[in-house]
């Protein structure tokens, strides 16, 4: 288990075969899903599968969606992290969380964590995020870490606008967050 970023709440880690069930508690719960653009998971096969892909996103690019931990406790609270989105040539930061933390403030935690780690480890130039026009939660968390909108647009061919936000280091130092 290798240990990417600590917040003062939080450990993000890479996920492993061994997070299978909590990951499928995640990813089969509707409420979870619902602004993802993505199905429930129906079956741990599904879920193994996309871990697997997540593993193997870690070798390819250095970072991926990470396993979000509480410190007290050790309880799975669901992931957080970076991914490298092929189709845009962008790096996408995203998170998703269980509902019964939802609102605690530990995902604007994990994403100042993870745009910091992305400019000053991996030295990228620039991050974006992408939610759906009905999930304010998650488009007010962009704007709590310092990211500003860049545009409306589809995430996948023939589907809704998505909203569109993006920082760089310099973006992200001038609102004092970084």
């Amino acid at each position: 288990m290798k240990i990417i970023i600590e917040t003062e709440r939080l450990v993000l880690r890479e996920i492993t075969l061994d997070d299978q069930e909590e990951m499928f508690k995640l990813y089969s719960d509707p409420e979870v899903q619902k602004y993802t653009g993505e199905p429930v998971v129906t079956s741990m096969e599904e879920m193994k599968k996309a871990i697997e892909l997540r593993i193997l996103n870690y070798k390819k690019y250095g970072y991926g969606r990470w396993a979000t931990v509480l410190k007290s406790g050790k309880q799975f609270v669901g992931w957080a992290g970076l991914a490298y989105l092929p189709e845009f040539d962008e790096v996408d930061l995203g998170y998703r969380f269980l509902p019964e933390f939802w609102g605690s403030g530990l995902a604007t935690e994990a994403s100042r964590a993870i745009l910091n780690y992305g400019f000053d480890v991996l030295k990228l130039n620039k991050i974006v995020a992408i939610a759906m026009k009905e999930n304010k939660a998650s488009i007010r968390v962009m704007e709590k870490v310092g990211m500003e909108f860049d545009k409306l647009a589809p995430y996948e061919p023939a589907s809704d606008d998505a909203i569109w936000y993006w920082c760089d280091k310099k973006l992200i130092a001038k609102y004092k967050l970084y």
